[in-house]
């Protein structure tokens, strides 16, 4: 995984510096949001792996209707270049770059039980006050933490689940 990423970064720089340049990130973030999730289907990521596939042919397969030109010879150089399996990791590093340039914080926040939208507005305020930074908030249970939460912002992980504090308190205990 993390040399996919370590592939995937290059071209996702340079295709958000394009779709920067051109004033084009939200179609460009379309059109590759749209490009991962057909290359990422099982029988199309097979397909995309077989020698006798074109780069146009890949390039026809993966490319929404419409889109902009640079997109298609971006998607050109990837099939050029052997790495439309890395699609989705580039989507994924473009969305991130896109979110930085916009000053959003995106944080999963990952409860015990499902929180009340109140609860979550005061949590993005929270982490809005922290990192001074807008905050695009996704919220997920898991049951397994016993009670608490556990957020993901990013480079920042706050854990204050109690599964978490019991684990800090036994390696206490057994150090």
């Amino acid at each position: 995984m993390s040399q996919a990423l370590t592939l995937a970064r290059p071209y996702a720089r340079a295709a958000f510096a394009a779709a920067r340049d051109e004033g084009r990130v939200d179609a460009w973030s379309q059109a590759l949001g749209f490009a991962a999730q057909v290359a990422a289907d099982p029988r199309v990521a097979g397909l995309l792996l077989n020698p006798e596939l074109t780069g146009e042919q890949a390039v026809a397969l993966l490319a929404p209707q419409g889109a902009e030109a640079s997109f298609t010879r971006f998607l050109g150089l990837l099939a050029d270049a052997g790495r439309l399996p890395l699609l989705t990791e580039v989507a994924g590093l473009f969305e991130q770059q896109r979110a930085e340039d916009q000053r959003v914080l995106r944080a999963t926040v990952t409860s015990a039980a499902e929180l009340s939208p109140q609860e979550l507005d005061k949590l993005r305020d929270a982490l809005k006050r922290r990192f001074g930074r807008e905050v695009q908030l996704e919220a997920a249970v898991d049951a397994s933490l016993i009670g608490g939460a556990v957020i993901d912002a990013g480079d920042v992980v706050i854990d204050g689940s109690l599964k978490g504090k019991l684990a800090r308190l036994q390696t206490a205990l057994a150090g």
